[in-house]
């Protein structure tokens, strides 16, 4: 394990999750609204079960991933995913489950933590991480690459980027903002940037970032936000 200082990358990432929730996540019932979406999230005991509710006209579309794998209901009927779309969805529904939850998920056995150094981002110091996956477990993106900017005192995660491979490939980084705690659950947040330049590695996003070199693109902001604890209910 690479260590900075007097913490290894893994104690930076663990005080990180403990601060944002720690146990808690593993026992919750999570709730959101995302860009119009319904988003509902359960775990326990290692199970979890990952919802999208998606309104089209006057269809309702209820996806369900599991440790068993993908379902789909339209107007509570079942319906065959084709197996083409199968990976396609589920990712779609991993992935802004993953995002809402952050940093929870970043202790996953498949998770490769590099401790890449310190920087000052608007007169914050910050611990650099520089995260990649292992390809067993690490999803079908387990190619894509991130890095977290985690601040130094306060053990959150304020900025991160990520290099993902599909649709031709692109680069995000992340400020997170409106910080808020719900049940001892943090969520956050983000202005979402870009840079054109695909060749940009992550690791100069920062100063880019404070010279004001990155395209604002997006709003990533989570809303309708409803936690509820649980003991063993899947």
């Amino acid at each position: 394990m690479i260590s900075f200082g007097q913490f290894s990358a893994q104690d930076i990432i663990q005080k990180t999750i403990e601060n944002a929730g720690g146990s808690k996540f593993e026992d919750a019932i999570i709730d959101f609204t995302f860009r119009g979406k319904q988003y509902r999230s359960e775990r326990s005991n290692g199970l979890y079960r990952l919802e999208r509710r998606i309104e089209k006209g006057d269809d309702l579309l209820h996806d369900v991933l599991t440790n068993n794998g993908l379902s789909r209901t339209v107007n509570n009927c079942h319906q065959q995913v084709p197996d083409s779309l199968v990976a396609r969805i589920s990712d779609g529904i991993n992935s802004v489950h993953y995002f809402a939850n952050l940093p929870y998920g970043l202790n996953a056995a498949a998770v490769r933590k590099k401790m890449v150094g310190e920087v000052t981002i608007r007169g914050n110091l910050y611990y650099k991480m520089h995260i990649t996956f292992d390809e067993e477990g690490g999803g079908t993106d387990f190619e894509d690459e991130f890095m977290y900017w985690i601040h130094k005192e306060n053990y959150t995660v304020d900025y991160f980027a990520y290099k993902y491979a599909v649709n031709g490939g692109g680069i995000r980084f992340r400020e997170a903002y409106n910080p808020r705690i719900i049940e001892g659950i943090r969520f956050v947040d983000y202005k979402n940037y870009k840079t054109d330049d695909i060749s940009t590695s992550l690791a100069t996003l920062d100063t880019l970032f404070e010279k004001n070199r990155l395209q604002l693109l997006s709003v990533i902001a989570l809303e309708n936000i409803y936690v509820y604890m649980l003991e063993n209910q899947l």
